[in-house]
């Protein structure tokens, strides 16, 4: 088990955990609340303030299996539309090259993930590309590659509204993505738990579920929680984009909580 509720002033964290800081980002924790935080942003500077503990890891050796339950206690200093940028906590294989020299990969992920305008990651037929979001996503997955040679006819296809409510459903389950909006206030103090089971994940909010899934990623996979000022658009229908984003003010999330609990009974020998 793993539980952060007083986090070091210092922000020295016992290996693996690291933080991640670069541009306008600032990590700071005062009175047991870890503060991820932007003064400001800039569209030609990448700025994040993150805390993981996959950085010096090769993707074989990060630390998460299902099955566990994550828990955070959060809340952001802008609501969901005007929080610029993409934030979030969870787990994933870190596929870009974000914090250190790996391979390419495609992405796998579970988490609590914010995107802002111009993000359109519209990976769930009925769900928003932004916003305050949970899901999951496992694009390293048979189906996929299966489908994949059909993609050069049906990406246009997926121009033309009645073929994409029909086809797209298909390409969806292929990389495993269930997606549901968070319906509560970012900017309110919320607890924010993840079960992640070997084939099922569930997501609640103060107790609630919001969303239940047979999508459940296969591990290992690192953990991650940040702030940053990217935008990335993905789309079925061929639109493909990222970059920065400027902010003027300052934005942050604060966290009081963080705790992981890992079933190591039920998991699988190594």
């Amino acid at each position: 088990m793993v539980t952060f509720e007083q986090f070091p002033s210092d922000l020295r964290f016992a290996l693996p955990w690291q933080t991640f800081v670069k541009g306008s980002g600032q990590l700071a924790a005062e009175a047991g609340v870890l503060r991820f935080s932007h003064p400001q942003t800039h569209p030609r500077q990448y700025s994040n303030a993150q805390l993981d503990d996959y950085q010096t890891l090769k993707r074989a050796d990060f630390l998460w299996q299902p099955p566990l339950t994550m828990t955070v206690r959060a809340r952001f200093s802008h609501p969901s539309g005007e929080l610029v940028g993409t934030a979030g906590f969870g787990f994933w294989n870190d596929p870009f090259m974000m914090t250190d020299w790996r391979r390419p990969t495609l992405p796998r992920a579970i988490w609590f993930f914010y995107s802002s305008p111009p993000s359109n990651m519209k990976l769930d037929l009925h769900t928003p590309g932004h916003g305050w979001k949970v899901g999951t996503l496992d694009a390293w997955h048979w189906p996929f590659f299966a489908l994949l040679p059909t993609a050069p006819l049906a990406v246009p296809l997926m121009n033309i509204a009645p073929l994409y409510r029909l086809c797209w459903p298909l390409g969806q389950r292929s990389i495993k993505v269930s997606e549901a909006l968070v319906p509560v206030a970012m900017t309110e103090w919320h607890s924010y738990t993840l079960e992640w089971q070997q084939k099922i994940a569930r997501f609640s909010v103060d107790g609630q579920v919001i969303l239940a899934c047979h999508t459940a990623p296969r591990g290992p996979l690192g953990f991650v929680m940040w702030l940053d000022n990217q935008y990335m658009v993905v789309t079925p229908w061929g639109r493909f984009a990222s970059g920065l984003l400027a902010s003027t003010g300052e934005q942050w999330m604060e966290v009081s909580r963080l705790e992981m609990k890992q079933d190591l009974a039920s998991s699988p020998p190594p």
